[in-house]
Order: C-alpha cells, then structure tokens, then sequence
C-alpha cells in the first residue's frame, strides 16, 4: 500500500529564494530519513546518510538529528542549533539548516483534502505547495522565512526595523582612510565579501621599496599569490620567525630581500606586529593589518586592515610633524633595523631608516598609532607604548555625553595569563577620555567575544581553525572570565562560520562608537603591558601595531556608528558619519550555560565538518619545510 503523503521539504538557494531547480523531498507519514543521496542535492559528506529523521503526521514533524554535524532550525523568534540526538517539533513553515547556513529548506505541511497517496497525488500536491507557498510568504508563518532571510542576507528584525548588511558597505576612495576593511573569505556569498580586500588590492601599483612587518611569513604562498611583492626592487621583511622558518627563508627568499628579526630583550616575548610600508614615486601607503603571510590567514578567517595613501613632502616647504608621524617614527626607531641605502629612480638615493619615513605629510591622517614594543619603560615612556600610549591618546579626546560608562567590547584571538588585578588596569586605560563637560566618561563594563568550542567545530576550516585561536584551558578556565565571556556571532557580515583572527577593540552605545581599534595585539600582559613597581614602570614584552580611530576631530567630530546603525546621515552638518564594518554584532551576546569556551589544548571527540576530531595537525606553510 502507498504510503500517504502529508508535506515535503521545499528546497531554498542561498539567496533564500525557493529553488525549483532543485526537488522537493516528500514526507510521508510516520518517519522519514533525510541524508546524503535521500536526494540528488545532497551528496556532501558532512551529511550523513542518516542526517535527521522526520517523523511527520498531519498538523507537525519531530525532527531528531542522527548524524554527528548540527542541524539548524528557525521557528518563530528562535533560531536553534541542534546536535546529536537533539530533537524538535517543526511546524509548518519552519526554515531546516542540514549544515549551518547551508542545504536550506522550508517544511511545508499539505492541507486538509490536498493529502494524496505519493504513488499517485504528486501533481495534486505540487499544485498544494504552490498553493502553500505564497500564505507562507504573505501569512503568520511568513514571519519564519522573513526574519530567516533575514539572518542568511545579513540583516535582522530585533524591533527597531530591518538592518543593513555588508552587502551595502560602499565607501568612495576619499573616505578609504576613515574607515577599515575586512579581508575576503573564501566560499562565502558574494554579498559577504562586499567591500572586502585580499593581498592583491592591497600590494598593488609601482611601488619602489616596500617594509613588510609581521610574525609569520610564508615566502612560497605569498610570491605567487601576490606577484606584484617578487617585481618590487627593495623589500625589507620584519618577521617573528623561529630559526628553522628563518633558515628556510634565507635560502628561498629573492637576493633584494633584507631579513630583520627585531630585538627581544625580555623572555617570551615577540614580534608580532602586521603592517606594511609601501613606497611609491607620489608617496607612500601604510597598512595596518591582523593576518599573517600564510594562506589561511588571508583565505579563511575574519581579518581586517586599515590602510591610507600619504604623499611626498613639499621639500620647499616641509610641513610640521603631527601625531602620526610622532606614533610611526617612535615605533620604527625601535625595531632597530640594519640601515641600508636604495636607488629611488627619478628620487635619488636614500638611507633606509627610521628618518627616511618623516619625508612624507602625515597630516592628513584618519587614525593615530597606539604601539607596543619590548622593554621596561618609565618616566614619559610609559606613556608613548601599550595601554598607557592608548590612555594617553583617549584622554585627549571629548565624547559625546551618550558613552558616559557606557559598555567595552575586547575581541582577539589569543588569550594570556590573566588576573582581575590587570583586568581592571587594562579597563582603566580603556574607559579613558571625557564627555562634552569635561568629566570623565567613567568605567565601562567589559565583554569578551571569543568563539566556542562548537563555533570552531562547525567553523570553514573544521577544528583547524582553533590551531589559530591558542589558549590553553589554564588560562581560558580561570572563574573569573566566566563573567566576560560573549559569543562570536557575525550575520550581518555573513562571518559566523569565519573564525576571527582578527583583533579589536572598541567603546560603544547601541550601534555607535565612541573608538575603535584594530590590532596585532590579543589579550595578554605581554602585548598591552603591565604596570609595576607602584605604577611607575610599564612592562611589555612583544612588538605590536594598532590602528585606532575616535569619534574627535580637532576641525569637525565624527560619528563612527555600525553596520547595523538606523540613524539619519543628514541631521548635523557638523559631523560625519563614518560607518565602520564591524564583524561581529553589538551588544555581544553573553554565553549561555550550554556554551564552552574553545582552548586548544583540549581533546573533542565529536567530529567537525569535516569528520576529523580534535587534536589534529594543522600545516600552516605552503611547503612543509622538511629541507630546512
């Protein structure tokens, strides 16, 4: 006897529009097995064959997932994550995710007269779910499929109307320098990279002598997938690289490559910071970044940079050093590179060191540098290094009265040996500046965005991508975090499955910014600095780099808001609004007590997306440097 048919599982693309491209899966009654080849669609092997069962009947569906990989579903206001042997009612227009964010479907019931034996009613049930179709888009369960829409293109409904996405991030070139961008991703829709930039819009063009600063460096990814860097005539690379990388560089590197490990005077510390110089016969662009020269950063995580083009000075007229320049020199003088000399053609001839980088007019500049560099320092140098130099610049700065303790949102992707004794510290430097009346904002309540074990574990990369996210469980599981602790979830830039290597920092209320920073540095006494002996000496072990940007101008104030940010462009000529792409969303979720923070130095038994488990080795470098 035919079995009775009583709905199906309506295929969407992930534009979430229906794909009729593609069939529908039919529901009979009783239960249902959905899995790989159940369809011709779905022949992923993160799928299991056996990946959910639906046990439907006439009014709903209990779904239960079988396979090892999460399921996602929308009903309602909730958007759920299901794993292994979790269960749920579906009801009719419930959005079905077989892997997060991919092989989306609709579960649509058939109604009353329309139920047919599947042997003979399918005609009379496609004409039913056509039907079916438009009330689920127009009627009460339309809300599903719209606020799923929603989620999947980037924006969301949370009662204040819809929210932009990054598909509408659109800056004009004059506006480059008051913003940052993030870096591609490879595999997400294209409306997530909007905007975006990979190592060819950034290394691009003539350019004569190029700094290349960064901790990781892979010689043979990065020449072929930038062609531009192997035709540039002076390259100095300012690494981090153990002896063995080091070695194998020496051999493979260009004969017009100069090698520099900056000095480290203090254990444990090292060079971390990501940025480049590049000199071009009309000026020179400075970049700041957070990915290493290896492929998966630049690939496969969230990443940003900030980068402005400056020009030559008028040598006629040599216009005063402002902040930046101050910033730049101080932090190139302490690298401590070998000088060399360079023919510039039509330039002339130039030493390379830190002073040939005041031959540019920084005045223009969006941002100011907040670095760090190794050593201990006292006197006025505790104040031009780490959170004290941030400190410093923020407490120059006036802030609309709305940030007054308003709330701190720390993001990176390494976490140090912490105690609440540097927490408040690190808070202090960070709640600095005034409002309009000249107090003090005030202390503002940190929160930690830091990705989960199952954040990682369904991630692009599988468990790979925590070899990137290096915490031990000693430093992660310390109680008093608990407290700080938010999830990484990033929608509306469609990243959620994008792990972060990327580092920020930021003063917000709601969708607007007081500051924000991005960085090289994670969190860790070693990159911002700890103070000692009675707070008279700041002690930091690692070179890093920061970008950071504030809503004060000296000539105008501007108003750094999000992605998600509602407000009117054009009520106040006196400020701009500059829109910031910020990954993740704000205010940060705090982790629910299902929710465990990633440290790597764990064993997971239950198998990522890929069907690998946890630990696993992770190659980094294009060559496996077995000849080094």
């Amino acid at each position: 006897m035919a079995d009775l048919l009583v709905g199906h599982l309506v295929p969407f693309s992930n534009h979430v529009q229906e794909d009729a491209s593609i069939p529908k899966i039919p529901l009979s009654r009783g239960r249902n097995s959905i899995g790989r080849n159940s369809a011709p669609s779905l022949t992923d092997k993160r799928l299991s064959r056996n990946h959910l069962s639906l046990s439907a009947d006439a009014s709903s569906a209990d779904l239960v997932v079988e396979g090892s990989n999460p399921v996602v579903v929308t009903s309602g206001n909730d958007r759920k994550k299901l794993y292994h042997k979790e269960s749920m009612t579906i009801r009719d227009g419930d959005i079905i995710e077989l892997i997060p964010g991919q092989y989306i479907f609709q579960y649509r019931k058939l109604c009353g007269d329309s139920y047919e034996k599947s042997s003979n009613g399918e005609e009379k049930a496609e004409e039913s779910s056509r039907k079916r179709s438009h009330q689920l888009e127009c009627g009460e369960n339309g809300s599903n499929l719209k606020r799923f829409k929603g989620e999947v293109e980037g924006k969301s409904d949370d009662g204040g109307g819809r929210v932009e996405a990054i598909r509408h991030f659109r800056v004009p070139k004059d506006k480059l320098p008051q913003t940052f961008r993030l870096l591609n991703v490879q595999g997400l829709p294209p409306w997530a990279n909007t905007s975006c930039v990979s190592i060819k819009d950034v290394i691009q063009g003539d350019i004569l002598f190029a700094v290349l600063s960064n901790y990781m460096v892979d010689l043979d990814w990065l020449i072929p997938a930038c062609p531009t860097v192997a035709k540039i005539p002076h390259v100095l690379v300012v690494h981090g690289e153990g002896d063995g990388t080091l070695d194998y560089m020496k051999r493979k590197k260009p004969a017009n490559w100069i090698l520099h490990k900056p000095p480290l005077p203090i254990s444990f510390g090292t060079h971390h910071s990501k940025a480049m110089l590049l000199v071009y016969p009309r000026g020179v662009r400075i970049i700041v970044h957070t990915a290493n020269l290896i492929f998966v950063d630049w690939n496969n995580k969230s990443q940003g940079l900030w980068m402005q083009d400056f020009p030559w000075k008028d040598q006629s007229n040599p216009s005063k050093g402002c902040g930046f320049e101050h910033d730049l020199i101080d932090y190139l003088s302490a690298l401590k590179w070998p000088e060399f000399s360079v023919n510039l053609p039509t330039l002339g001839t130039f030493n390379i060191n830190p002073g040939f980088f005041k031959k540019f007019d920084y005045s223009s500049a969006a941002v100011r540098l907040i670095a760090s560099v190794p050593g201990y320092h006292t006197g006025n140098n505790m104040k031009k290094w780490g959170h004290m130099k941030l400190r410093t610049v923020l407490q120059e700065c006036t802030f609309d009265k709305e940030f007054r303790k308003s709330p701190l949102a720390y993001q990176f992707s390494s976490l140090g040996s912490l105690d609440e004794k540097w927490m408040a510290e690190l808070a202090h430097s960070m709640s600095s500046g005034f409002s309009d009346d000249k107090t003090p904002l005030g202390p503002g309540e940190p929160r930690i965005i830091w990705p989960t074990v199952e954040d990682v574990r369904c991630s692009i990369e599988g468990y790979a991508a925590g070899n990137a996210v290096p915490s031990p469980a000693k430093n992660v599981d310390k109680d008093f975090l608990k407290k700080y602790w938010a999830r990484w979830k990033a929608s509306h830039t469609g990243r959620c499955r994008a792990m972060p290597h990327i580092k920020t920092f930021t003063r917000y209320s709601g969708q607007k910014l007081a500051w924000f920073l991005l960085t090289s540095a994670n969190l860790s006494k070693a990159a911002w600095g700890a103070l000692q002996k009675n707070n008279s000496q700041l002690m930091i072990r690692s070179y890093e780099d920061k970008s950071e940007e504030s809503d004060n101008s000296e000539s105008r104030r501007n108003k750094l808001v999000t992605l998600n940010w509602q407000g009117n462009r054009n009520t106040d000529s006196s400020s701009e609004v500059i829109t910031l792409p910020v990954p993740y969303e704000l205010p940060p979720q705090p982790y629910t007590t299902q929710d465990v923070p990633w440290s790597w130095d764990r064993r997971y038994t239950k198998k990522d997306v890929y069907g690998q488990v946890w630990p696993r080795q992770v190659q980094l470098y294009a060559a496996a440097l077995q000849d080094s």
